[in-house]
């Protein structure tokens, strides 16, 4: 009887220990479908961890809204020549763009330069028309207010203006700078366009409508990098080489 108890007894000791070891060895297995702990938000595109095993390689998710800016730490550059198609190393338009760029960490130098081109085109062939609901859009309100008197002076005249815009050979920075929160860049452009101004006869008083001109102009862009508002407007322009 003895015997027999002792048998039972091991028999059942050996099939609990080969149940929890079978427990154990399927509990403790990772399928890959686990849900991620709701503390660590998912990864978009399927970026995983990078080399050092810190998961920041891929893209970084980040919620709009003061709260979460404030405080967070600067954006790195891109590369130390990130302005090298754009500014000289060390000059004041490189230190400007920095600083510009540590204010908006949108700012991008080259998409600024393209979007200054075609402001550019869009204000000089707007006012030879007198578009001023374009120009609206476009300039400072003590640009606009200039450029509308210019536009009534003439009409009152009777004159005409007729430009073709023809091309823009060289933009330039020539200046960067940020104030405060304003950010403003002074851009250099040299430009080809066809212009002649008529009276109200007809007659060219200005200008040569079967010429090409080369024009020079140096005009600055401004944007408070704390509004909401993304858009650059033109606050003085000036004509001349610099």
């Amino acid at each position: 009887m003895q015997e027999s108890f002792d048998v039972t007894t091991i028999v059942f000791a050996l099939l609990a220990i080969f149940v929890v070891w079978k427990l154990r060895s399927v509990l403790g297995t990772r399928t890959g479908q686990e849900k991620q702990r709701p503390d660590r938000a998912p990864q978009p595109n399927g970026a995983g961890p990078n080399r050092n095993g810190n998961g920041n390689d891929g893209v970084v998710v980040r919620l709009p809204g003061a709260a979460n800016d404030a405080g967070a730490p600067a954006a790195p550059a891109e590369s130390r020549d990130r302005w090298t198609d754009l500014a000289e190393p060390g000059s004041k338009v490189w230190l400007g763009l920095d600083q510009i760029a540590d204010a908006d960490r949108t700012f991008d130098g080259k998409g600024f330069i393209g979007g200054a081109k075609s402001a550019y085109e869009m204000i000089i062939t707007a006012f030879a028309a007198g578009d001023r609901q374009t120009l609206r859009g476009l300039l400072s309100k003590d640009v606009f207010d200039s450029f509308s008197q210019a536009i009534t002076d003439r009409e009152s005249r009777g004159e005409k203006v007729e430009t073709t815009f023809v091309s823009i050979d060289k933009a330039s920075m020539v200046d960067a700078v940020l104030r405060g929160k304003v950010a403003q860049i002074t851009m250099r452009f040299v430009s080809k366009l066809i212009t002649a101004t008529r009276d109200r006869n007809g007659n060219v008083i200005d200008g040569d409508p079967e010429h090409v001109s080369d024009l020079v102009d140096i005009w600055t862009f401004e944007r408070d990098t704390s509004a909401r508002d993304p858009n650059w407007r033109l606050v003085v322009v000036s004509d001349g080489d610099r």
